[in-house]
């Protein structure tokens, strides 16, 4: 049971890293909408295991402090970001809906 609870907590945890760390950059990244449809794919029950598994992989990569490229870097900074982000996109992509891309562009609004 407490396994199970800790599971909950570093969910909850990685998607408030992740939220917070988009707002602080969406403006500055022109994949900030593809970000949030692989947030919203990777949080869907119906999305297949592996599919989140690797969405989840590219998304902690965003968050994680320490990349290939500093992200304070001015224009390549994200671009190792980009490229993993595009990356496991591609690989996924009929598993990414219109739906997830509709909550990706109306959460847009409210970064």
């Amino acid at each position: 049971m407490e396994a199970i609870r800790k599971s909950l907590r570093d969910e909850a945890k990685f998607g408030t890293d992740f939220m917070a760390r988009l707002k602080r950059v969406a403006k500055r990244i022109p994949f900030a909408e593809d970000l949030l449809a692989a947030w919203f794919c990777a949080r869907d029950p119906a999305t297949p295991r592996r599919v989140r598994l690797t969405l989840l992989a590219a998304l902690g990569y965003f968050v994680l402090p320490i990349d290939a490229i500093p992200d304070i870097l001015p224009l390549i900074g994200f671009t190792d970001d980009a490229a993993v982000i595009a990356a496991a996109i591609a690989a996924v992509a009929g598993s990414i809906t219109s739906e997830h891309r509709a909550r990706a562009k109306r959460a847009m609004t409210e970064l």
